[in-house]
């Protein structure tokens, strides 16, 4: 329980559902960014036990490291995937030995008939966030409940104004947990205790274009903020990590595109292995709309993933994620692009 209306909501539904259940809190930083006191207050309105989990160490190495590590390779991270991954629906498991656990996300979970847990969308599309569970595994979705899955967010807040919650008019966060106001470079900065040296925009033939700040400031298809005047709307292109040079490109070039991508850290959740030549859709990013594509496994961890139109910068470090309908297959990290 985040402190938020939506796992508050969730608690109460469980608690209907299932009568002996209980609340839990991950602390996940020392910021003050944890609303225990918000979720305790729903457990006591509901009359279920609360407790607190410390996941700070784990949470450090294994999200805020690595979305560190990302920035300073050029890449662009997708930390709540990796606190679902590594946090949410591990540690958190773990801890609740074998207990289902529910949590606020939009998302459902069926079987089929042949006993294979499979991850659909919500019902409410606007909410929908089954691109950042692909990493669910079978053992993980037989254990986890989403009771959101098949509800509107209107009704969500219905509910939690009718129960007297705290958090019931509360505005979603729209912004990494970690960094609440949204700005990745100082919290880099602050972080690490490093200086991330600025050096030079070039164009597609390497000529010199202007200043940049340093390359944690810059992510791959970013356009705003570059700081550099142009006759035409100039895109980041290439983070070069060696040099300290980022590229920037016209929205016209052909650079800036690519046909396909290539994936690695693969969870399948439909199959177990892709079929060959398989055509589904895919998102390369949260908030993209799906387009066609032809997927092949191309290796155990490796996925080659081709578009049916070229796509504007897929960015290494996010997560590709396919989709067959309103069904998730899978998906991976971009490890590499197709032009």
């Amino acid at each position: 329980m985040s402190g938020g209306v939506d796992s508050s909501v969730s608690a109460y539904l469980m608690r209907e559902k299932y009568h002996d259940c209980k609340g839990a809190t991950m602390l996940l930083a020392d910021d003050g960014t944890n609303n225990v006191s918000d979720a305790r207050s729903v457990c006591e309105t509901l009359n279920i036990g609360h407790e607190v989990i410390d996941c700070r160490e784990i949470f450090r190495d294994r999200v805020i490291r690595k979305f560190i590590g990302v920035y300073e390779s050029g890449g662009t991270p997708n930390p709540c995937i990796d606190c679902n991954r590594f946090i949410k629906f591990g540690e958190f498991l773990r801890h609740s030995e074998s207990a289902v656990i529910a949590t606020g996300h939009y998302a459902r979970i069926e079987r089929d008939n042949s006993g294979r847990w499979l991850l659909r969308k919500a019902v409410d599309l606007s909410r929908d966030q089954s691109y950042v569970l692909y990493v669910l595994t079978q053992k993980q979705l037989a254990r986890v409940d989403f009771p959101l899955g098949a509800m509107m967010k209107s009704e969500v807040r219905d509910i939690a104004g009718s129960l007297g919650f705290v958090n019931a008019k509360r505005r979603d966060s729209q912004d990494i947990c970690f960094v609440p106001d949204g700005d990745y470079a100082s919290f880099i900065e602050r972080y690490t205790k490093k200086d991330y040296p600025p050096g030079d925009f070039v164009d597609a033939e390497g000529n010199v274009i202007g200043r940049h700040l340093g390359i944690i400031h810059y992510t791959a298809g970013q356009r705003r903020g570059l700081g550099v005047s142009s006759s035409s709307r100039l895109y980041v292109s290439r983070i070069d990590t060696v040099n300290n040079t980022i590229t920037l490109v016209p929205e016209t070039d052909t650079g800036l595109y690519a046909k396909g991508v290539v994936v690695r850290d693969v969870n399948l959740i439909a199959f177990d292995r892709v079929p060959v030549n398989f055509r589904s859709s895919v998102k390369t990013r949260y908030r993209q709309r799906e387009v066609d594509c032809v997927v092949n496994q191309t290796g155990d961890d490796e996925i080659v993933i081709e578009f049916s139109e070229k796509l504007k910068s897929p960015a290494i470090g996010q997560s590709a994620v396919i989709y067959d309908g309103e069904y998730v297959i899978g998906g991976g990290v971009i490890a590499g692009t197709l032009r």
